[in-house]
């Protein structure tokens, strides 16, 4: 038996607080597909009884395994490819000749989910800017989720994960076959530091300032006001000449105007001129 529209209500409630995930009506079969493996591993039985159970709120790794289940982390390497030219075209050559003097550079990868993201980029700055060696590169990559970024601290993926959008030599140069899986060399792994972070929270003052904030393909889960909220933070911990890269389905306009294009071919933004 499906849950009933009072338990998908307090579902989406929960998800909404938690992390400002929108699950508009007509979403009960994605809490019910998510969340019933969770009740089965939970040893609860059904979905009823873990919904029960997550109103005591006594459970506080229930709550941080519902929200793993219910977040969307679909990923590749190098995903939609036209970013990543951009990166290495004109956004790290431009940011290198500004930071010249300082030798430093601060990325964020803000969705980083399983970890392709952070890792494509730091292999797109090994191979193209060999400069970068001697200069002090920060990259934080955050999630909401505990559970896939354990996985990227790992940084194991399955064949099929390697396949889709890792080209073959980079895959010979920086992962070692480990079984049946393959696994990010150590020495690009420890580029990044990971964090669990949830976007919908205030965080001015927290982290950054930033020179390159990777913002992609996790809009499009947030309703209006929580967009404008998170971009209005991103732009507070922004470098003035940095860059905001959105997915290609997202958009800052009609949601913050203070955001201009970079580019035609990209959801790559810059802060207006005051």
């Amino acid at each position: 038996m499906g849950i009933s529209a009072e338990e998908f209500k307090f579902v989406s409630d929960f998800i909404r607080a938690e992390a400002a995930i929108v699950l508009e009506p007509g979403k009960e079969y994605l809490v019910e597909t998510r969340l019933g493996p969770v009740a089965f591993q939970q040893g609860m039985g059904t979905i009823h009884a873990l919904i029960a159970e997550l109103r005591t709120r006594r459970n506080p790794a229930l709550v941080t395994r519902v929200v793993d289940a219910l977040t969307t982390n679909e990923t590749s390497f190098f995903r939609d490819v036209a970013p990543f030219e951009h990166l290495r075209k004109k956004v790290f050559p431009e940011l290198i000749e500004r930071r010249r003097a300082e030798r430093k550079l601060s990325i964020w990868c803000a969705a980083a989910s399983s970890g392709q993201e952070p890792y494509s980029m730091a292999m797109l700055l090994r191979e193209n800017f060999p400069e970068l060696a001697g200069w002090r590169v920060e990259f934080l990559a955050t999630d909401i989720s505990t559970q896939v970024l354990a996985k990227a601290r790992e940084g194991i993926y399955s064949q099929l994960e390697v396949n889709r959008g890792l080209p073959a030599p980079l895959l010979v140069k920086y992962f070692k076959k480990s079984g049946l899986e393959w696994q990010v060399d150590e020495k690009l792994r420890s580029l990044i530091t990971w964090k669990e972070f949830n976007l919908a929270q205030k965080f001015y003052g927290a982290i950054g300032p930033f020179d390159l904030i990777m913002l992609r393909n996790v809009m499009i889960y947030f309703d209006v006001p929580t967009k404008r909220q998170i971009l209005g933070n991103m732009r507070r911990v922004l470098r003035p000449d940095g860059y905001l890269f959105l997915g290609t389905a997202e958009t800052t306009i009609n949601v913050d105007e203070s955001f201009a294009s970079d580019t035609l071919h990209t959801a790559c933004y810059r802060v207006k001129a005051a």
